[in-house]
């Protein structure tokens, strides 16, 4: 299983940081430096731009509406997929192509792009959700951005797109904006509360998720928003022993019959479409015996959310909620 297909929700796992900087140059025009270290440049800033889904909910949330999407987009049932948070399908024109890490060639062109953003993961080759050639083409229409979104923070994340959105011209210090800061803050503190008290009743909190083939076990370390939630907030999250290391190390794989090699007293399910629901997975027998699964206690992980305080502030007040509701004791 590749890495790629985890990020393109075809499998399994996702994480999440970045962080750029405008360029301080002095150079005519606009330009920003990104995570790979490229300089993209525009004659102006840059107004119309095509993202993929959750970099562009980023943007959007940061004050920078985007004219284009690619990657998930909206759900079978016509609901907007969670990855890509607040951007409203009916305002964006979805330019993916018909495989995945493929744009529509000509649907983007006829966009008049000035610039196109990704997230970027260091152990692969181009922009997430774009092949190394797509990307190669989407160049000789645009320039390109790529924030880097593994071995780094959840703050660092939210930080770079903020960056970004500050150099395409976003009052990132707006009212609004710091309103959104406090209240991911607020969240924030009510998880580190929530983390004490579980570690003082010695519980513990299992991320998981499946597909028909497989189980598979959440590494925390290598998924900035776990990360961020285990060393900042303390929340106990357990780290599986075995990490498929050719797969990035994002999780430990798993077969159903070993469904119960790891337990927690709270099980954090993977949300995204390819991964099953509680619901399925307790259709296997070694997985429904685990007492939090008989109990049902489970809580959502978001593992390909928008990277802004907006995005998160709502996503770590749910898991409170959820979480308040689901611990035992």
């Amino acid at each position: 299983m590749s890495r790629r297909r985890v990020l393109g929700l075809g499998l399994s796992l996702g994480a999440l940081a970045g962080c750029s900087a405008p360029d301080g140059g002095s150079a005519p025009g606009w330009s920003f430096v990104d995570d790979r270290g490229v300089r993209a440049t525009s004659g102006a800033v840059p107004r119309r731009i095509i993202a993929q889904v959750s970099a562009a909910g980023a943007l959007n949330d940061f004050g920078v509406p985007v004219v284009g999407t690619f990657g998930p987009l909206v759900r079978d049932d016509g609901s907007t997929e969670p990855e890509a948070g607040s951007i409203d399908p009916r305002r964006v024109t979805d330019v993916t192509g018909p495989g995945y890490g493929e744009l529509d060639m000509e649907r983007t062109a006829a966009l008049r792009p000035d610039l196109l953003v990704s997230g970027k993961y260091a152990e692969f080759e181009g922009l997430w959700h774009l092949t190394v050639e797509q990307e190669r083409q989407a160049r000789s229409i645009a320039a390109t951005v790529g924030i880097e979104q593994s071995g780094r923070s959840l703050p660092e994340t939210i930080g770079a797109y903020r960056e970004l959105a500050r150099a395409l011209g976003s009052n990132v210090d707006s009212e609004r904006m710091r309103a959104d800061e406090a209240r991911f803050h607020a969240a924030a503190q009510r998880l580190r509360r929530i983390g004490v008290r579980m570690r003082e009743q010695h519980r513990s909190i299992l991320a998981i998720g499946g597909t028909k083939q497989e189980f598979f076990v959440v590494v925390p370390a290598r998924n900035p928003d776990l990360d961020y939630y285990v060393r900042e907030l303390r929340l106990p999250i357990q780290a599986p022993a075995r990490p498929d290391t050719g797969g990035g190390g994002y999780f430990e794989r798993l077969s159903w019959e070993n469904a119960g090699s790891y337990r927690g007293d709270v099980l954090m399910w993977d949300t995204r479409p390819a991964s099953l629901p509680p619901s399925e997975m307790k259709r296997n027998p070694v997985f429904a015996a685990q007492e939090a699964a008989a109990h049902d206690r489970f809580v959502e992980w978001h593992a390909v959310a928008p990277c802004s305080y907006a995005s998160y502030a709502g996503i770590m007040t749910g898991l409170a909620d959820q979480l308040e509701a689901a611990a035992p004791g």
